[in-house]
């Protein structure tokens, strides 16, 4: 599944090529679970609701696209775990697994001349990421935005370090939980636990207040730096532009079980620790007695 920096590097490219733009005309092949209107709109459908609104802003919520339109009204879109935005030429032939494309008014319409008419394609082809449009004020009552934790690159050391000790919990388990804090997923996780060498079965309230303020720092760098590299590319993740990301290529743990560890040489192991992977290093990262 994308996390921040994928998520980040797709609402980058949205900006630069259809914030501003004007929704002509939205057409859509996607299952009911994909798409969700909510009550204020009454009985319109997800069409009617987008067409001649306007893309004023993107933003990012954890890993959650907000597309801000005219009208109080947000596009609020989770890619889950296949999930892409492409922007494309309109003549490019339609394939199987675009859920929903988005025509603008063209630059003609407004008074100027374009070489190529573009579109912005959903393509899904696990058909799990999700639509939803809200007005603002309803939107900020649904539960996957009201529960949300902390942004981890707008805390301070002082706040991660409460965070994690007013709770109990495996940090592993707890850097995933976005309620816990956002953004952050397998990936992120492992490399940023790996690098503190600490155990992802680590309880929060036993780390030491030196070694939060470390993951703290580590955490942000990371994610600031596959920002810059556009996000980790290891399944099918790819920007708005179609290019996959580059922080791969820096990746220490995720993914490298039977590796030897950087730190040490010794293999790198997964385990499941809830009900999610975790890979680590048995001798750098020891596990809590």
């Amino acid at each position: 599944m994308p996390e921040l920096p994928e998520v980040e590097t797709v609402v980058r490219g949205l900006r630069d090529t259809v914030q501003g733009k004007t929704i002509k005309r939205v057409d859509t092949d996607a299952p009911p679970a994909s798409i969700e209107v909510g009550k204020s709109f009454g009985k319109k459908r997800f069409e009617q609701v987008l067409r001649n609104r306007t893309i004023e802003r993107v933003d990012r919520r954890g890993k959650n696209i907000l597309m801000r339109l005219s009208g109080e009204v947000t596009l609020w879109v989770h890619l889950k775990m296949t999930g892409h935005f492409y922007y494309v030429p309109r003549k490019k032939p339609l394939e199987k697994h675009d859920l929903a494309i988005f025509r603008f008014r063209s630059d003609r319409d407004q008074g100027e001349c374009r070489l190529e008419e573009m579109v912005l394609k959903f393509n899904d082809y696990r058909r799990f990421g999700r639509l939803r449009l809200y007005d603002n004020e309803e939107l900020m009552l649904q539960p996957g935005m009201a529960k949300l934790g902390p942004e981890p690159l707008e805390m301070t050391a002082d706040e991660f370090v409460e965070l994690c000790h007013r709770s109990s919990r495996m940090i592993k388990p707890a850097l995933l939980d976005q309620s816990f804090v956002v953004g952050i997923g397998n990936i992120y996780a492992d490399e940023s636990l790996h690098a503190v060498k600490l155990h992802p079965r680590r309880v929060t309230s036993s780390v030491s207040r030196k070694k939060l303020v470390e993951l703290h720092g580590v955490i942000q760098k990371m994610l600031k730096k596959a920002i810059r590299n556009m996000g980790t590319s290891v399944d099918s993740y790819a920007g708005v532009n179609g290019q996959p990301g580059g922080f791969q290529k820096y990746l220490k743990a995720y993914g490298r079980e039977g590796e030897p560890c950087g730190f040490c040489d010794r293999p790198l192991i997964r385990e499941k620790i809830g009900t999610r992977s975790a890979h680590y290093c048995p001798k750098c990262q020891r596990e809590p007695r």
